[in-house]
């Protein structure tokens, strides 16, 4: 048949018969009922029910429950010894983190001794080192005022002698006689006595 002999046929004939003894579009049903709701059917699905829910439940009782049983088992396991580990370690950290608080604090205290023999050292070498500077400075001092008080005594010697030349100088401009040197030397001695 050809597209324009299909146009042409009646739509009743279409929708009732397509080929020879087949009927469509709602054609009636023997019985009447829907086969799975039908009764006589019960039995046979009710039997392939249990069997196929049995062999489901033989197949995750006997392979996938213990499987995933095991699973779990070795997960927690797993867990359960990693935890272990884990607390283990924190105990070695935390008896560790102790050792090292001592060390650090036995450290401390030897670096404060070493630190304040270090300061008493130098205040030693600084205290002998000021001793003998202020012993050569008193040395000096006492040389320096040894030498001022020879100076002044041979200064002083010259002093008289000068004080002996000035008076018999302004003796003699005063009163235009000589005086003599014993009397003008008993007048000096008895001016350095006082």
């Amino acid at each position: 048949m050809t597209s324009d002999a299909l146009a042409q046929e009646s739509p009743q004939e279409s929708s009732t018969e397509t080929h020879e003894g087949v009927v469509v579009n709602g054609g009636p049903h023997e019985g009447g009922h829907f086969p799975p709701f039908d009764a006589t059917n019960w039995a046979p699905q009710f039997v392939w029910l249990v069997l196929i829910f049995g062999l489901l439940y033989l197949l995750m009782s006997r392979i996938a429950l213990p499987r995933v049983a095991g699973i779990l088992t070795t997960r927690e396991t797993t867990i359960n010894t990693d935890l272990d580990a884990a607390r283990a370690s924190q105990a070695k950290a935390q008896i560790a983190a102790k050792h090292n608080d001592a060390t650090l604090a036995a450290k401390k205290d030897e670096a404060q001794v070493i630190g304040r023999e270090a300061q008493a050292k130098a205040a030693a070498e600084a205290a002998a080192h000021r001793a003998a500077a202020e012993q050569k400075l008193a040395q000096a001092l006492a040389a320096a005022e040894q030498r001022i008080a020879a100076e002044k005594a041979d200064k002083m010697k010259h002093v008289e002698g000068v004080a002996r030349e000035a008076a018999a100088a302004i003796i003699a401009k005063l009163t235009g006689a000589e005086i003599d040197a014993a009397a003008i030397d008993a007048a000096v001695r008895s001016l350095s006595a006082r």
